[in-house]
């Protein structure tokens, strides 16, 4: 049994796209797992408590990478050293290095290069020289243009590695314990739809009034409506939540959340991490999602999916993490009746998209 490093050293919702190409490396080279690895997670300090989630892997180590974490640490021997020591004293053997089309994979290999990693696999458009053993380039082996989950599998495939018989390729997490039985409470309660309305970039957010107004036509609806969010976003939920809607914003750890939407019919949310976290568990997702990254990469993943926002606004494919536009245009003008219809859509089993491997179908 070999011991392989993946890396995927950005945020949490780019580990959970990872995790199919981590089974893929975990089950080895044969379909029947005769011959499976040991699987290092090497994650970023915001991808640390996803990674713990995932299925197939082993260890997980975390690193703050100086040329992909925000705010960046400096660059020193002291940071440096730290990972090349780690990776020697690990018996590393191989490594799959996971980027999204803005990341270069050669800073890493160069790391592990000098660990002495013997085998290294990546996506670069960059000469790669004799940092990566299988180099794969993308636009020209693969589309762009493709569910990133599918781009992080097709990586770990050139590697040699596939997916276990049976494997439909979808997002995963293992079930883990829900300590204060919030979820269960939940579920014994009734049906809930869950209303996530943070995000990490402001470029990313439909305005709070608006999801508050979509809390309101959904309980006018009869629906129940849970109300989520992380420790810094506790008065963005009270006033989504409003007076009759559970507020849970501060209240859950991701374990925890990712239970309470496994319980939900349905999660409205925009492009972060809950939308990913959604699709691991199974939940129909409709996703308020800003054009600043192309959808056809990043929207949910596997499940069904209403997916709302204007993807031709002005701030198309800048990555702006604030919007670059006055009024936020690509969200503003959903309107809580708008989304209110996708979720009733969602209820009655229909999905205007599907975001299935090798599948982009509106």
């Amino acid at each position: 049994m070999s011991r392989v490093l993946v890396a995927r050293l950005d945020s949490m919702g780019d580990v959970l796209l990872s995790g199919p190409a981590l089974r893929a490396v975990a089950n080895g080279s044969r379909p029947d797992g005769s011959r499976p690895n040991d699987v290092v997670l090497l994650c970023g300090p915001e991808g640390s408590s996803a990674a713990e989630m995932l299925p197939g892997v082993t260890q997980v180590h975390t690193w703050a990478c100086p040329w992909i974490v925000n705010p960046a640490p400096p660059p020193t021997q002291e940071t440096t050293n730290a990972l090349i020591d780690f990776v020697r004293s690990s018996r590393i053997e191989e490594a799959v290095i996971l980027t999204s089309f803005h990341q270069s994979p050669l800073p890493l290999a160069l790391l592990l290069r000098l660990a002495g990693v013997q085998k290294i696999t990546g996506a670069s458009t960059d000469y790669a020289g004799s940092l990566l053993d299988v180099r794969l380039k993308p636009g020209e082996d693969f589309p762009e243009d493709q569910p990133e989950v599918v781009r992080a599998l097709t990586i770990a495939e050139a590697g040699g590695y596939v997916l276990p018989n049976g494997d439909d390729g979808k997002l995963r997490i293992t079930s883990g314990p829900d300590p204060e039985g919030l979820a269960e409470g939940l579920a014994d309660e009734g049906p809930y739809i869950v209303v996530h309305p943070g995000a990490a970039a402001p470029a990313r957010a439909w305005p709070a009034l608006h999801n508050a107004a979509t809390v309101e036509l959904l309980e006018a609806y009869g629906h129940r409506v849970v109300v989520t969010g992380g420790p810094g976003e506790t008065s963005l939920t009270a006033t989504v939540a409003g007076p009759s809607a559970r507020n849970l914003g501060g209240g859950t750890n991701l374990r925890t959340l990712a239970a309470v939407l496994a319980g939900a019919a349905v999660v409205v949310t925009g492009n972060t991490g809950p939308a990913h976290l959604a699709a691991a568990v199974g939940t129909p997702v409709v996703c308020l999602f800003a054009p600043v990254v192309p959808a056809i990469r990043w929207a949910p993943y596997g499940v069904p999916l209403e997916l709302l926002g204007d993807q031709d606004a002005a701030c198309k494919n800048t990555r702006a993490r604030v919007c670059p536009v006055p009024g936020h245009p690509c969200l503003s003008s959903v309107t809580p009746e708008q989304v209110v219809e996708a979720v009733e859509r969602l209820l009655g089993g229909v999905s205007s998209l599907s975001t299935r491997r090798k599948v982009w179908k509106p």
